[in-house]
């Protein structure tokens, strides 16, 4: 979500390496990033203007799927949880909500429309322009694990004691480790949740972050695992990540 979409547009295709198809209506900016899998361009993120009156910084927000988004969406303000917009259906596709968790980090809760037809072709884990890891920075790291496992069945992956920085709480989806959670720093003013996009190497995309204009923020630096990170910040102010297997 971003206030120039033609800028982020242009930033994040040489960077990441994805494609770019407008698919918006008439009045609504949309976009999809998509990468290329079996000479098809298959869909990962999407890209929207943020209107003015909204007063938000561009920021990346996360799905999560959910079997009924209206019964989710009563359960997450009965636990403290925020319903900021919807649920609203797009016709087809899906109906979501926009929400805030307990501590005030937002994200969208949707729930597919039964009727949208199925894309066999996927592109593979961890294959380069997809999502491969979510972070969340949370004003209580603890809490927010239990939290979010209440609500949507995450179970307790590794746990990382990263020092004068806390816990580092990895959670899994179905058994499969799907992200991190931690307290964030004093100097974070607001919960948030990160997303990591693959790539080829972490050293390469820096410099790409920089020859399109963006700032490199972190890194390239190594993390548990044996992979490489990369954080930065768009041209329009927008914060990132990006992971690597190599330098």
């Amino acid at each position: 979500m971003t206030t120039d979409t033609t800028a982020a547009a242009a930033f994040y295709a040489p960077v990441v390496g994805w494609t770019v198809t407008p698919v918006g209506s008439e009045g609504m900016q949309y976009s999809t990033f998509n990468v290329d899998v079996e000479g098809k361009s298959i869909g990962v993120a999407g890209l929207m203007g943020l209107p003015s009156e909204a007063g938000q910084k561009p920021a990346w927000i996360g799905y999560i799927h959910v079997p009924d988004v209206d019964a989710k969406v009563q359960e997450l303000v009965a636990d403290g949880g925020q319903l900021h917009k919807g649920p609203t259906d797009v016709p087809g596709m899906l109906r979501f909500a926009v929400v805030i968790d307990a501590q005030g980090a937002p994200l969208v809760l949707f729930t597919s429309d039964p009727g949208m037809p199925g894309n066999p072709i996927r592109p593979a884990a961890g294959s380069p322009g997809t999502f491969v890891w979510r972070e969340l920075m949370a004003g209580d790291g603890a809490a927010a694990f239990a939290w979010y496992a209440k609500l949507f069945g995450w179970t307790k992956g590794a746990t990382h004691d990263m020092g004068q920085m806390g816990i580092y709480q990895i959670f899994d989806v179905n058994g499969v480790q799907t992200g991190g959670i931690m307290t964030k720093p004093p100097e974070v003013p607001n919960p948030f949740w990160n997303f990591y996009i693959q790539v080829d190497s972490a050293t390469a995309a820096a410099e790409r972050i920089k020859s399109a204009h963006g700032t490199v923020v972190n890194g390239p630096h190594p993390v548990p695992g044996g992979s490489w990170m990369v954080q930065g910040i768009d041209p329009q102010g927008g914060f990132f990540a990006l992971i690597s297997n190599q330098p």
